[in-house]
C-alpha cells in the first residue's frame, strides 16, 4: 500500500444488489424493515430469485466510506476478503477505480464473495440481507503492519466483529494501531450488531478506540436507554469523539466537553438511504485527517452523506471534492 494513507478501513468486502419494492414485499417474506439482518447461503440465493431485477455495486460499509475519502481527495486503503469469482472481480476493479489500495489477494477455495441484498422502500428506506461468504475468512495474517502504523486513522466497521477470525484481525489491527500512535475509528454500524457485541463495543470504549461513529438508535442501544443525552454523555466519558448522526436533524459532535451541533444538508430528493452514515464517517475522517476543525469535519459528512441519498447506490456520482469546496471553502 503506499505510504503515507490517510485513512485505512477494515470492513466486509461486498457487492450490494439493490432492488426497489414497498413495505407489503418485506412483510410476506418476514424481513423486518430498515433493518440490517445477516442471512445464510441457501435464504441469499432464494431472496436473490425473488427481488426482481436490480443493480450490482460495490459496496461494503467501510469500503463506502473510504471510496468517500478518495472521492474527496484523500489516500484511502482498504482490507477486506473477496473470493477469486465474477463478484469478487467486481469488488475489485470498483474499489481500485475508486481510488482506493486494495491489496488483499482473493482466496481461491472457500465460500464465495459477500452480497449484500438491499431492498429500498418508497420512502427511501434500506432493508439489507447480508449473506458474509468469503468476508469471514479474513485474518490477522492479512493486517499489513506497516499499512495501520503508517496511517493517520485506522476506521474499523463494526459489522465485520462477529466472525471470530476478522474480530482478531481488528484487534491485532488495533494493538498495532496503539504502538504507532495512529487514531483509532470505530463504527457500531447497527442496532444489531451492538445487540449482539454489547459488552466488547463498550470495553473497546476504555482505551482502545478514539473515535466513534453511531446513529442515536445505536448509541441509546449501546447504553440500553430511551434518552439520547444520557447515552451521549456515557460515551463522552469513553471515546475521545463521538459522532452521533440523526438522519434529517443533522449530527452531534462530541470532544473534550465541547458539543458541536451539525445541522443536516439540504437535498432535494431521498431517493437511498443506503451508505449515508457510510459517507458521513468517510467525509468526517477525511476532514480531521486534513487536520480541519471538528464542524468542519461534521459539515464535509454531511454534505457527502446528503449527495448519496439523492441516487441509487453508496458511491457519489458528482466530484465530491468540488461539491465540498463550493458548500465549504
Amino acid at each position: 500500500m503506499p505510504d503515507p494513507i490517510d485513512v485505512l478501513a477494515i470492513g466486509n468486502a461486498l457487492v450490494d444488489v439493490i432492488t426497489t419494492n414497498d413495505a407489503a414485499f418485506l412483510a410476506d417474506h418476514a424481513i423486518p424493515k430498515g433493518t440490517m439482518r445477516l442471512i445464510a447461503a441457501d435464504e441469499a440465493e432464494r431472496l436473490y430469485a425473488i427481488m426482481g431485477a436490480g443493480r450490482e455495486i460495490s459496496g461494503g460499509s467501510a469500503a463506502n466510506s473510504v471510496a468517500g475519502v478518495a472521492a474527496l481527495g484523500g489516500r484511502p486503503g482498504f482490507v477486506g476478503r473477496v473470493a477469486a469469482d465474477q463478484l469478487g472481480e467486481v469488488f475489485a476493479h470498483d474499489i481500485r477505480a475508486a481510488g482506493v489500495a486494495f491489496d488483499v489477494p482473493p482466496m481461491v477455495d472457500g465460500p464465495p464473495t459477500g452480497r449484500c441484498l438491499i431492498v429500498v422502500t418508497p420512502d427511501g428506506d434500506r432493508t439489507m440481507s447480508t449473506y458474509l461468504g468469503a468476508c469471514q475468512e479474513l485474518s490477522a495474517a492479512d493486517i499489513d503492519d506497516a499499512a495501520v502504523a503508517a496511517a493517520k486513522v485506522l476506521y474499523l466497521e463494526g459489522y465485520l466483529w462477529d466472525p471470530p477470525l476478522p474480530r482478531a484481525a481488528m484487534r491485532r489491527a488495533i494493538e498495532i494501531a496503539r504502538a504507532a500512535e495512529t487514531k483509532v475509528a470505530f463504527t457500531l454500524s447497527d442496532v444489531f450488531c451492538v445487540e449482539s457485541h454489547r459488552d466488547d463495543f463498550r470495553s473497546l470504549l476504555d482505551g482502545h478506540v478514539d473515535i466513534l461513529f453511531g446513529n442515536e438508535n445505536e448509541v441509546c442501544s449501546l447504553y440500553q436507554t430511551h434518552d439520547l443525552d444520557a447515552a451521549m454523555a456515557e460515551l463522552a466519558a469513553h471515546a475521545t469523539i463521538t459522532v452521533v448522526t440523526r438522519s434529517d436533524k443533522g449530527a452531534v459532535v462530541i470532544a473534550g466537553g465541547e458539543r458541536i451541533t451539525v445541522p443536516a444538508e439540504p437535498v432535494a430528493r431521498v431517493v437511498d438511504t443506503t451508505g449515508a452514515g457510510d459517507l458521513f464517517a468517510g467525509g468526517f475522517l477525511h476532514g480531521m485527517a486534513q487536520g480541519r476543525p471538528l464542524a468542519d469535519c461534521g459539515r464535509i459528512g454531511g454534505i457527502a452523506a446528503a449527495e448519496i441519498i439523492s441516487h441509487y447506490g453508496a458511491r457519489s456520482e458528482v466530484d465530491l471534492k468540488a461539491l465540498v469546496a463550493a458548500r465549504l471553502g
